[in-house]
Order: C-alpha cells, then structure tokens, then sequence
C-alpha cells in the first residue's frame, strides 16, 4: 500500500510520536521512510544579525546543523529497525517544501507532528502540519502529543 514513507522533521517535542508511527508504518509496509528537514528561510532572513557574524550565515547554519543532527537521530533508529531511508534537508517555507518533496519523490504518505494545543491559540497560529493536511493531495497521518499550557 505504501512504497515511500515521508516524515518531516523540526526538532519539536511534537515529532517524537510522529517518528514512532512512522517508523512502524514503514517496517509494517515495508517502505522506504524518507526525512526531511527545512531550514525555515523566513527564520533566518528576518534575523537582524550582529556585528560579528556576517549577515545570516550564523543563525542559517546552525539551524542547518541542528536539523543534519535531528534527521541523522531518526535514520539512525530506522536504520536500528532495518529500514531503508533517503533525508534531505532544505530552505524554504516549511509547509511548501514538505508539499514539493512529496510530488517529486512520490510520497505515499507524509507523517507529520503536532503539538496539540488550546483552541485559542490553534485558531490564531495554524500549524505547518495543518498546513500540509489541508493543502497535500496525498494522503497525511497527523500525530498529535499534547502539550501543556503555560
């Protein structure tokens, strides 16, 4: 039923419960589980910078090397579970990037995260996941983990 398995990453308490799911999806299909990483553009082009770091080259590559460690943890534990994996990492809008990588490496199905949050806050913010379940034209598994108030 499912060749290719994509399950975006952002390094959020969010995605722990994501990572499970779609690592058993894919030992269950026997799928490839593909992981990807956005590096937000919009988080490091609106960074003012400072003095010593010439313009966004700081904050772009440690957003970079975060998001190489968190998809080298995930294929490493897929690979723990004997699962073929493909990670990529990319710049962008996260949701639009998401929705792009699955047309062109043929997702069967995306896992995403999602904290799950008050209303209130849902109704102003969205979320990158809602985004990619409403816009996709695949099919979208949304794992929610709970998130306490503060």
């Amino acid at each position: 039923m499912y060749d290719r398995i994509l399950l975006p990453t952002d390094m959020s308490p969010g995605v722990d419960r994501a990572i499970e799911h779609a690592i058993d999806a894919a030992e269950r299909y026997d799928a490839a589980l593909h992981v990807l990483y956005v590096v937000d553009a919009d988080a490091y082009s609106s960074y003012p910078g400072d003095e010593y770091v010439h313009e966004f080259e700081g904050l772009e590559h440690a957003l970079e090397e975060a998001g190489r460690d968190a998809v080298e943890a995930i294929t490493a534990r897929a690979a723990d579970a004997g699962i073929d994996t493909v990670s990529e990492i990319r710049h962008g809008v996260p949701h639009e990037e998401i929705l792009a990588y699955g047309d062109e490496a043929d997702i069967d199905l995306t896992v995403v995260g999602s904290k799950n949050r008050a209303g209130e806050y849902r109704r102003l913010l969205g979320s990158v996941a809602e985004r990619v379940a409403r816009l996709s034209e695949r099919p979208v598994t949304v794992v929610k983990t709970p998130v306490e108030s503060s």
